[in-house]
């Protein structure tokens, strides 16, 4: 099964009014934003353990810089959904 038509149908149903336009990019907005958070904290994560690997001695440097590199990554996160929901409760 496709979900181009589901889609479709949804956006052909949505341009009857100016709401449900907003809802869908509100929708899309903040799955891609949680999306690319996920994917983002996982490679800092990845690379985290690699560099942990390479160079032990180094520890708590990566890890603590992991952490707040993946803090930057959660807060850029919660401003794309909270924009999102912003779009969403205006309409």
């Amino acid at each position: 099964m496709t979900f181009y038509p589901l889609l479709q149908g949804a956006v052909e149903t949505a341009a009857n009014n100016n709401t449900g336009l907003a809802l869908i990019g509100a929708g899309l907005g903040a799955g891609l934003s949680v999306i690319g958070a996920g994917l983002g904290i996982g490679r800092i994560g990845g690379q985290a353990v690699e560099g942990i690997a390479r160079q032990p001695e180094a520890e708590s440097q990566i890890r603590g810089l992991a952490i707040v590199l993946a803090a930057f990554v959660e807060g850029a996160a919660l401003f794309g959904v909270v924009v999102a929901f912003l779009i969403q409760f205006k309409f």
